[in-house]
C-alpha cells in the first residue's frame, strides 16, 4: 500500500524576478511524496496563474487521486486521472522517483534516456532598469547562453545593451506574449543584427495565426502555446522550435512523448522550467541532454535551494547529487 502526501512549500528568491506579466519574490510549489515500504519518491510542481492554476487547486486535485495512487495506479493511469499541469507533474515525478528507488536503478535507465550530465543552461536576465540589465549581462558575459526577458517597453535598447555587455553568448529573447505581430515584423533585421538565436513566444497564444507561413529571420519558439503533444499540429507553419516544460505537460511521462513527437514533426527542442527548486528541475534535465536550447535556471533564483540540488558552473548546470531524485542513494544518475 502506498502513502501519498502533498504540501505547499515556498522558496524566497534572492532578488525579484520580473517578466512582462509581473514580478515574483518567491517560488510557491507543491511538493509530493509517495511512500512504499521504506522507499520514498518525491516530486514538485509549480502551479501557474497564467494557466488558471493555484496552490489550493493543485493540492485539491492531488488529494482527489490519493486513493488511486495508494492502490497502485500507474503513471499511464495518472494521465487519465489528472489533466496536464503542475498537479500531475508533481505526482508523476514522485512516481518515477519511487519506481527507480524500488527497482534499485535510475529513472534514466527506466525511461531509456541518457544518464544525467552537465548541460549548458540559460542564465536569465529579468526585466529591470537598463543599467541593471547591462550590468547583469556583463556579469555573465562568459556563459554559453543568455535569456533576456523583455516587454513592449523599448526592447531594442535592452537587447542592444545585453549584446554590448555580453557579445559572446548565444541569446534567447523572451517577450512572454507581450508583442504584436507588427513588432515581430519590425524587429526582424534588428534581431539578426544583434545575433539573437531564438525569439520565444512573442505573441499571445491566442494570436498564433498571425505567424502562419511567416518566414522569420530568427527561429521562433512556442512556449505558452504548447502544453502536450496534441498541440503540435496547430503549431506547424508558425513555430520552428517548441519549449517543453514539465509543469505544462503534466510530468516527465507526457514530456518524453511530446519531445519524441516534436522531433518527428521537425521541431527543434527547448527544455524550460518555471521558477522552481532543484526537485522540479531534475526530471527536466533528463530531456535536456540533447536539446537545442536549455533553460533550467529556476533554482538559481532561489535564496536557498533544497539540499543536494543542481549547481551552476559558469552557465553549465551540474546535476543534483546522487540520490537527490531519480536514483537510489549512491547510484549514479
Amino acid at each position: 500500500m502506498r502513502r501519498l502526501d502533498a504540501r505547499h512549500d515556498r522558496f524566497a528568491l534572492s532578488r525579484p524576478f520580473r517578466i512582462s506579466r509581473g514580478q515574483k519574490v518567491a517560488a510557491d510549489v507543491v511538493t509530493v511524496t509517495i511512500a512504499e515500504g521504506d522507499a520514498i519518491g518525491r516530486g514538485e510542481g509549480v502551479p501557474y496563474a497564467r494557466y488558471g492554476e493555484t496552490i489550493e487547486g493543485a493540492l485539491a486535485a492531488i488529494a482527489g487521486v490519493g486513493e488511486a495512487v495508494a492502490a497502485g495506479a500507474s503513471r499511464g493511469e495518472l494521465m487519465r486521472l489528472l489533466p496536464a499541469g503542475a498537479a500531475r507533474n508533481a505526482v508523476d515525478a514522485a512516481m518515477w522517483d519511487l519506481e527507480a528507488r524500488v527497482a534499485g536503478t535510475s529513472v534514466a535507465a527506466l525511461a531509456g534516456l541518457p544518464p544525467l550530465g552537465p548541460v549548458a543552461s540559460a542564465i536569465t536576465i529579468g526585466i529591470d532598469a537598463l543599467d541593471a540589465v547591462s550590468a547583469e549581462a556583463a556579469k555573465h558575459a562568459g556563459v554559453p547562453l543568455l535569456k533576456l526577458k523583455v516587454d513592449r517597453s523599448d526592447p531594442e535598447a535592452r537587447i542592444a545593451a545585453v549584446r554590448a555587455a555580453a557579445p559572446r553568448p548565444r541569446l534567447i529573447v523572451d517577450p512572454n506574449e507581450s508583442w504584436t505581430i507588427d513588432e515581430v515584423l519590425r524587429l526582424q533585421q534588428f534581431l539578426v543584427d544583434h545575433r539573437v538565436d531564438l525569439l520565444e513566444q512573442p505573441l499571445p497564444a491566442a494570436e498564433d495565426a498571425a505567424l502562419e507561413g511567416f518566414a522569420s529571420l530568427v527561429p521562433i519558439c512556442a512556449d505558452e502555446s504548447l502544453h502536450t503533444a496534441a498541440d503540435l499540429p496547430a503549431l506547424r507553419g508558425r513555430y520552428s522550435v517548441v519549449n517543453v516544460k514539465l509543469d505544462k505537460t503534466g510530468g516527465l511521462t507526457e514530456a518524453i512523448a511530446l519531445a519524441d513527437a516534436a522531433r518527428g514533426q521537425g521541431f527543434g527542442l527547448m527544455i524550460g522550467c518555471m521558477v522552481a527548486s532543484s526537485l522540479g528541475i531534475a526530471p527536466a534535465m533528463l530531456l535536456a541532454q540533447d536539446a537545442a536550447f536549455v533553460d533550467l535556471d529556476g533554482p538559481l533564483w532561489l535564496a536557498e535551494d533544497r539540499p543536494g540540488g543542481v549547481v551552476d558552473d559558469g552557465g553549465v548546470l551540474l546535476p543534483p547529487q546522487p540520490g537527490f531524485w531519480g536514483t537510489p542513494p549512491g547510484t549514479p544518475a
